[in-house]
């Protein structure tokens, strides 16, 4: 297909026709690819998010909340 990329639906095409075998080779490679950054560091240490919802913990109803911060959004907009 020379320097052309090919097409989700391309390669779609191409893996139908592959033996049963290459198609499982295939599909483990396909999830050992590295789709992080290329250090494989995380993005973000779960420290940063320390405390980031206390206020859920309190007294207030669960659907008054979601109510009150989709009024805030609408607001906003």
């Amino acid at each position: 297909m020379g320097n052309r990329m090919m097409t989700v639906n391309e390669i779609w095409e191409q893996v139908r026709i592959l033996k049963l075998e290459e198609r499982n080779e295939l599909i483990n490679r396909l999830l050992m690819l590295d789709t992080d950054t290329e250090t494989n560091e995380p993005l973000h240490d779960i420290l940063e998010f320390e405390g980031i919802a206390a206020h859920l913990a309190d007294e207030e109803d669960p659907q008054a909340y979601v109510n009150r911060i989709r009024d805030e959004w609408d607001k906003r907009f």
